[in-house]
């Protein structure tokens, strides 16, 4: 007779289950049991270091620190931000999913062994994903840094396994899951890579070869400009290279653009702000040699380096971009139009300017820009003024020069510097400064709200205004009569800059 009771049916999975975790115990097995010349006064300690990402933030600051592009400082900022990430989708959702035990440590070498024996579950690897995450974030702005970083995580990497404290398919989870944190804040955040070239019309410039016919003129004030000055006489030999203090700036670039085929210019935002000046007067291109504490403008033309400039040279690449223009001037009714490559203001961040320059050459620059903003937002009074046509009380108003597009929630470069457009943007006045300036900077361009508004326009007209009033432009600071009028000088400036990014 038959019999009645069944085989159970065994599913595939677990087949392919239980085959993993034999191929992986094998593996971690085999790891333990080898000897690894080398490995074992290096991968120890390397995982120590990497313990809560301090190896990670270190990396950062010291490329932050070395690095003589803002690529640099991007890339560590990038990486920063994958590995939070990542770390925050592994500690609250990765660890709880897959409770796994951690290996036996038996077969570890007591070499090997780390001193103190971490207590979470085993699936995945924190460390493996954060290096991957950091690492992977770096190199999606930089190949270079990136380049540098990849041996240091993939060793990380490995010595979870090495020393026991992981199975392979732990840090391979743990990696996979990093490197996907930092492409899906990619998403979030464009990389400088994915942002569209800029909108520029191409202009007619001379191609000068080795810098034959450019006067280049440094502010030896100017942040690394002196250091800049010494790459540009290396790149472009037969350029002369004027040095001057910035009281004699004006003057020594007047007589370049007289005399040669093109204006150099090496310094910062404010000293490029007077070399644009000039060089729209003169009728001349150009040519825009990064060497300030802050270089807005030439980054949003695709300039980062020196030697993008000097290609941009030896190549004749030109385009036109806009001048922003207010009247009356800094030096009054009576002198000439006052002018700005990336922004003018009123209200906070004039202020901000000031106690920033005044602190600077004893702190520093970053330290005096934290200071400076906390002074500017401790709540004084908003300034009064007629802004077209209507009486306002108000925290700042900003124009800048062509539209600031957004990267993430801040606002971010310039895509267009021929737009004929002023970027406005208006905080009203009110209680709490600091709370309506945030709002106003994650809002972005063309939102309105109570607190504040963006729009775009092709001039502005300020009315009312007591005198004496400060402003800003480029990062100088000056003083008003009564009333300002803003607007733009379409296509008026002629620079060398790389065509594609």
């Amino acid at each position: 007779m038959p019999s009645s009771r069944t085989t159970p049916t065994v599913r595939p999975s677990a087949h392919l289950g239980a085959w993993l975790r034999r191929h992986d115990l094998a593996a971690f097995e085999s790891v333990a049991g080898r000897h690894w010349p080398g490995a074992e006064p290096l991968l120890p300690r390397l995982s120590r270091s990497a313990n809560h990402g301090l190896l990670w933030f270190g990396a950062a600051a010291g490329m932050a620190a070395l690095g003589s592009s803002p690529r640099a400082r991007r890339a560590a900022l990038r990486g920063v931000a994958s590995l939070a990430l990542a770390s925050a989708a592994i500690n609250t959702v990765g660890k709880g999913a897959v409770r796994r035990q951690r290996p036996g440590l038996d077969a570890v070498p007591v070499i090997r062994r780390l001193k103190r024996q971490p207590f979470t579950t085993s699936f995945p690897s924190g460390h493996a994903a954060s290096a991957a995450a950091f690492a992977t974030g770096v190199a999606l702005e930089s190949k270079g840094w990136g380049a540098v970083v990849a041996p240091v995580a993939a060793a990380v990497a490995a010595s979870r396994v090495y020393t026991g404290v992981h199975y392979p398919s732990d840090v391979l989870a743990g990696a996979m899951l990093g490197a996907g944190a930092a492409f899906a804040l990619r998403g979030v955040v464009p990389t400088r890579g994915q942002l569209p070239a800029p909108g520029r019309p191409p202009a007619g410039a001379p191609a000068l070869e080795e810098g034959q016919g450019l006067v280049v003129v440094v502010n030896r004030e100017s942040g690394s400009a002196t250091a800049a000055a010494s790459l540009v006489r290396d790149a472009l030999p037969l350029a002369e290279v004027v040095e001057c203090d910035p009281a004699d700036l004006r003057g020594k670039l007047e007589e370049a653009a007289g005399r040669g085929l093109a204006l150099g210019v090496c310094g910062g935002d404010g000293t490029i702000n007077g070399a644009a000046a000039v060089a729209t007067a003169h009728k001349v291109p150009l040519a825009v040699f990064p060497g300030g504490t802050l270089n807005h403008f030439a980054y949003d033309l695709g300039i980062e380096t020196v030697q993008d400039s000097v290609a941009a040279l030896t190549s004749g690449s030109a385009v036109r971009v806009d001048l922003g223009r207010f009247r009356p001037g800094p030096d009054g009714p009576e002198g000439p139009d006052g002018c700005f490559v990336n922004a003018f203001s009123l209200g906070v961040y004039p202020e901000l300017v000031r106690t920033r320059e005044h602190w600077a050459p004893r702190i520093g620059g970053w330290p005096a820009g934290v200071l400076a903003a906390f002074e500017a937002l401790r709540g004084k009074s908003p300034l009064e003024a007629e802004l077209q046509g209507r009486r306002r009380r108000l925290w700042l108003v900003f124009a800048g020069n062509g539209t600031f597009q957004r990267v993430g929630p801040m606002p971010g470069r310039r895509h267009n510097l021929a737009d004929g457009l002023l970027d406005v943007r208006v905080v009203h006045g009110g209680r709490t400064p600091g709370l309506r300036l945030l709002a106003a900077a994650i809002a972005g361009p063309l939102t309105r709200s109570p607190v504040h508004a963006a729009v775009r326009r092709s001039r502005i007209r300020l009315s009312g205004l007591v005198p004496g009033t400060p402003y800003a432009y480029d990062g100088e600071v000056a003083h008003s009569g009564t009333e300002l009028m803003i607007d733009k000088l379409p296509e008026a400036l002629t620079v060398y800059c790389p065509m594609t990014l």
